[in-house]
């Protein structure tokens, strides 16, 4: 159902955390997703804890679904001193090539405790149907 676009990404990730080095806009950091199937559904599911949903920029253009999602650094105190910092902050984003069965007219997403969740219905034509055949006439018809 979908394809990932580029496969050194993860190695990316790994440079990135052990660097400690945010994602830009020019570069971004990739963000852990889950995708399945479920009935006549197909679930994305994007981990994005700490991030307001004014900073999620979903976009589908063709195929391609593109997310996007910034988290800021929390405004703290002057007086506030920093012992410990390893929440990944900066610019995430991931593409995802979808099906051509997927219907992209007819997505809708979901943000909750952190999970960015897409719910993308499978298009009519991808759906089995039977082949009726009638007697006699040798023509078969489909039935939806």
């Amino acid at each position: 159902m979908l394809m990932r676009t580029d496969p050194f990404r993860e190695m990316d990730r790994i440079v990135q955390q052990l660097s400690g080095t945010s994602g830009t806009w020019s570069k971004p950091s990739v963000m852990p997703m889950d995708a399945y199937r479920e009935g006549d559904e197909y679930v994305i599911a994007f981990d994005l804890p700490g991030v307001n949903t004014e900073a999620l920029d979903i976009d589908v253009e063709r195929n391609m679904l593109t997310v996007k999602a910034e988290r800021r650094p929390v405004a703290k105190a002057d007086s506030v001193k920093v012992e410990l910092s390893e929440r990944p902050l900066g610019v995430f984003s991931r593409q995802v090539v979808l099906a051509d069965t997927l219907d992209t007219e007819r997505i809708e997403a979901d943000y909750d405790a952190g999970v960015l969740t897409l719910r993308i219905q499978i298009a009519e034509r991808a759906k089995p149907r039977k082949v009726s055949i009638s007697s006699g006439s040798g023509r078969k018809q489909i039935s939806g």
